[in-house]
């Protein structure tokens, strides 16, 4: 046994210490594991709660505030389903539960190249089938929104979130962010409330079809259907979020399932099954 202060005996406590809180690290993060996916799915449905504006209409509060039992009744309204961008069309083959959009867009065989796109999407490729989740109506079981998960490129980080549209498929419900690195105060001001709900109520297509969703460089245009005021010192944060709603609005995004969506509403409102 080597002297207690010697070099060899520092190095083999060292070891040792290293080992024991490698294991206990290891064992706390298997432990953990499941937890950490619930709170993961958890902090999803928030989200998309927060966006669609069940969370304020139902309870007055925001989704992060209501208790696990108030998110999973809401979220009981909530209908997840996989699309095909191609087509417009759902994909059945795919298990929602086990899909990720994530993975398949680093896939060449599951995702399409997007580099050419006009907007700043800030990935190379998109995947070809995405995630959709559908709000309906707790007394008809009729489809009132369509939440849309979007994402792309601001000034430091790949921002996150989900855009909810309304029945008619154009008025905007909520846009809301879930992961990115912005700046806080600057580009970070996405998370702001009053900035949020600047985006209720506006209109995600011109009169030509074409996305129209916007943020101004500095104030708004007064009475404007499609643009919110800009953030403070946060140019290329604000033009990120003008191209990530535009790109996934558009031709390179959900609009050929928007544009079947339409339809199969106007459908089954033609039979008088409708809810507005």
């Amino acid at each position: 046994m080597p002297p207690r202060d010697s070099l060899a005996n520092t190095f083999l406590v060292s070891f040792v210490l290293c080992v024991v809180c490698s294991l206990a690290v290891s064992a706390a993060a298997v432990a953990l594991r499941d937890r950490q996916e619930m709170n993961e799915v958890l902090d999803r449905q928030r989200n998309i709660l927060d966006a669609s504006g069940l969370a304020l209409g139902e309870f007055g509060l925001p989704a992060n505030r209501l208790s696990v039992d108030q998110v999973g009744e809401l979220y009981s309204r909530v209908q997840e389903r996989l699309v095909n961008l191609e087509t417009g069309d759902y994909d059945t083959d795919l298990n929602p539960a086990d899909y990720n959009p994530a993975d398949a867009a680093k896939n060449r065989d599951l995702s399409v190249d997007v580099s050419d796109s006009e907007f700043n999407f800030g990935s190379r490729r998109r995947e070809k089938v995405a995630r959709v989740f559908l709000v309906k109506n707790p007394k008809t079981d009729e489809i009132s929104q369509v939440v849309l998960p979007v994402r792309g490129q601001g000034l430091w980080s790949t921002l996150y979130g989900y855009l909810a549209l309304r029945r008619d498929l154009e008025t905007v419900q909520g846009l809301t962010f879930y992961e990115h690195g912005e700046t806080p105060g600057l580009g970070g001001e996405v998370d702001n409330p009053r900035w949020k709900s600047q985006w209720v109520g506006l209109q995600a297509f011109d009169e030509e079809g074409n996305p129209a969703l916007a943020v101004a460089r500095g104030s708004a245009p007064s009475g404007s259907q499609h643009m919110v005021d800009g953030l403070s010192g946060a140019t290329i944060t604000g033009n990120g979020v003008t191209s990530l709603v535009q790109f996934w609005t558009g031709p390179e995004g959900y609009q050929k399932y928007l544009e079947k969506l339409a339809v199969e509403l106007s459908s089954a409102e033609g039979d008088g099954n409708g809810n507005q």
